[in-house]
């Protein structure tokens, strides 16, 4: 994602030839999408996405039970 953020800036600060920017290469300031590109196909192959999701799961499951432990009164305390 910062990729992508990083490539708009630059595209748009060398469409409007906003300062050092103007005399830099169309392909610099395009060099961020294609990093974005490597950086997905490397996430997607390497498990790094699916490990991401599992942990946002188990989180999510884990307050989702300490939460109706809460309601039946069964959480215990932290100290």
């Amino acid at each position: 994602m910062y990729f992508l953020l990083l490539g708009v800036a630059l595209l748009a600060l060398k469409g409007l030839e906003i300062g050092p920017f103007a005399a830099w290469s169309w392909w610099l300031a395009l060099l961020p999408f294609a990093l974005a590109v490597v950086w997905w196909a490397w996430a997607d192959r390497s498990g790094y996405t699916k490990k991401k999701e599992m942990d946002k799961m188990d989180k999510r499951k884990a307050e989702r039970i300490d939460k109706q432990r809460d309601a039946m009164g069964m959480l215990k305390k932290r100290r």
